[in-house]
């Protein structure tokens, strides 16, 4: 079965944060998790991280902003990652090495 376009966006998120070392899961919300979760929760050198991927012009819905929002404010890195702007990662990655 071949990949969805936003399964090989997560492939690629995937492959840059185990290249970078970082620590990272895919949430399971069914049933008793919290609605609205990045698709990919990380740890970078003792930061959080929080990615959202999405296949092409897709965006997130309000939930996700919300959650990726609440992120930010908690001081955690939030992004929406697309085939487009994976540079945006690795910027994000890097800084938290700095």
């Amino acid at each position: 079965m071949p990949k969805t376009p936003e399964a090989k966006v997560k492939a690629r998120v995937t492959a840059m944060l185990k290249a970078a070392g970082a620590y990272y899961f895919y949430p399971v919300t069914g049933g008793f998790g919290r609605s609205g979760v990045p698709d990919i929760i990380a740890c970078h050198r003792g930061v959080f991280v929080a990615i959202e991927c999405k296949a092409g012009s897709n965006r997130p819905t309000p939930l996700q902003t919300a959650n990726l929002d609440a992120i930010r404010r908690a001081g955690g890195v939030a992004l929406v990652i697309n085939e487009d702007n994976m540079a945006d990662l690795a910027d994000a990655l890097r800084r938290v090495e700095e």
